[in-house]
Order: structure tokens, then sequence, then C-alpha cells
């Protein structure tokens, strides 16, 4: 297979990406991998996307990219991609999961991120039914009920803060007895009156029925149990970004997310291109991460022209 554009991922920076690039006749192919639609398939309501007053099922918000992305022509394919090579100014060879290869002049990488957890069975038992990893999407959800956030980061202070604005009160479970996050991140945190912090403490279970009722907390130092009584649990642990296929081979940060140049999408490399999750560590939104994608398919286009 020789295109002149493929797209990694399926998400909504990918099918955003495949959105303009097909409607510029670049015939994009996306590589939509084993989730089609990315982790936004896994979130039940989305509040936040423009146009959905009445909020919107996230694998029904991106079934409607997808429609969107193949009606101008896009061709999506739920394979993974096993290896890349990549070569400066084109064109880049792809090995996928099934064996076979592909080509293309531009790439266009839109693998996103995934978020750290705990490892708890609980926490997939219960995702979507109060465990969640971004409280920016399903913060307004938990109005006047207790929450808990697990975490000691910049990460973690920002959500527990964030959670302030809903909850009746924020339960922050750190294992040490001192935060990573920087000092006036984690002064605002202490300062905070509905942020009540448990150090030296791991959560070790998440209870409930059909839905989250609350965590089971052990004090690292003492050993003792508690319970403690809440309806959502987020997990503030940080996201690691998908990248590790492009090691060694684009400029990245040290945590692993590329790095773009300027305000563009291009990549250290002539002819690649990236959208969303996997360089935005920041905002993490699905309409930031489809601003990204157009983003990537207008400066692609461009790219080809010349």
């Amino acid at each position: 297979m020789k295109k002149d554009v493929i797209i990694i991922g399926g998400g909504a920076a990918g099918l955003t990406a495949a959105i303009y690039a097909s409607r510029a006749n670049l015939n994009p192919v996306v590589l939509a991998g084993p989730l089609p639609g990315g982790l936004l398939t896994q979130t039940s309501d989305v509040e936040n996307f423009p146009g959905f007053p009445d909020a919107v099922n996230g694998y029904e918000l991106m079934f409607k990219f997808q429609q969107q992305a193949e009606k101008f022509g896009a061709k999506i394919i739920n394979e993974t991609v096993q290896s890349v090579k990549l070569t400066e100014g084109g064109p880049h060879e792809l090995v996928l999961g099934n064996g076979e290869t592909a080509e293309c002049r531009a790439l266009i990488i839109a693998t996103g991120s995934t978020p750290r957890w705990l490892g708890l069975p609980s926490e997939e038992k219960f995702l979507n039914k109060g465990v969640s990893a971004c409280a920016t999407c399903d913060g307004a959800f938990y109005r006047n009920v207790p929450v808990v956030v697990v975490g000691g980061g910049d990460s973690a202070m920002e959500e527990a803060t964030f959670l302030t604005h809903f909850a009746s009160v924020v339960h922050l479970v750190h294992r040490r007895n001192a935060f990573r996050a920087s000092k006036i991140m984690a002064e605002r945190v202490k300062a905070n009156p509905k942020i009540k912090i448990h150090w030296n403490s791991a959560v070790v279970e998440i209870f409930g029925n059909t839905d989250v009722d609350g965590v089971e907390i052990r004090d690292v130092v003492t050993g003792e149990q508690t319970r403690i009584p809440c309806k959502g649990y987020f997990a503030a642990l940080g996201h690691i970004p998908n990248t590790g296929l492009f090691k060694g081979q684009l400029a990245m940060n040290e945590a692993g997310y590329i790095e773009l140049k300027g305000a563009s999408s291009c990549t250290s490399m002539a002819g690649v291109f990236c959208a969303g999750d996997c360089a935005d560590h920041v905002y993490r939104q699905a309409i930031t991460a489809a601003g990204m994608g157009a983003r990537a398919a207008i400066d692609a286009e461009r790219w080809l022209a010349e």
C-alpha cells in the first residue's frame, strides 16, 4: 500500500485530520488501531464538546467523526502499526500488525496517550461508573458529593483544585508525606478548605455495587486501613504518550511527548506531522485534539504541494 498521507490513530485528532485531508483530495488511510475512536469511546456522556448541548455518548461522537471522514473518502483500517522507518522528506515505511507493509509521503501521528492507573481490578470494574482519569471531562458529574483524587504531582494538584468547584469535599490520597508537585501548586491545595489530604496512604480497593460508593486506603506507615465514602475516584497519576514507535527517530521531551515546531504540527523530521495527546500534555481534550488534527492535515497538504 502506497499513499500520499497515512494517519496513525483513530481518535479525535486522527479522524479530524482524516476529514481535512479527505476534503483536500489526499485520500488518506487511517490506521485506527485496536480501539477505534480512541479513549473517548470509553467515556459515557460528553458534555463539553461544542454542538451537543444535551451531551453525547463518547462512542457515538467518535462514530460520527468516522462517518464524516469516510463520507469524504478516507479509508479506515482497524490495524496496529508494528514498526516505523522514517526518512527525511519521505517516503516513510510502516509495518502493520498483520505483517503487511505501507508507504506514505506524509505521515500524521495521532497515537494519543494512556492514563496511568494504580492497576487495581476495581479501577477497570468501575471505569465510567465513578472511576475517571480526567477531572476536566467528568468533574461536573460529581456536584455536591465527595470524591477521591490519587496522586502527588502537578496533575493531582490541578485535578483536586478543579474538583472543588463541584464536589462537597475532595479527598487527596498520596503515598508519601510530601508532594512532588511544584511548591506554588502544593501550597494552593494545602490552603483549600475543601481538600482533605491523606498523607502516607495508598488506595487498596474501590468498592460499590453498580457504581463507586467509596475507597479503602491503607496507611503505609502503620498499616491501618480506612474507608472513605465517595462517589467519584480520579486517578491523577499522569499520562504515558503512545510514542514508543518513534523513539530515536523524532525529537521528544523527557516524558516522551513528541516536540512540535512553533505553532505548527511539524515534527523534527520533514514530512512527519503530529496531533493530539501524543504531543499535548497540557490540555488533553477532544476539542483541542481535533483542532490539532485539522492543523496537521493542513500542514501536510501544504507540505505535499510544495
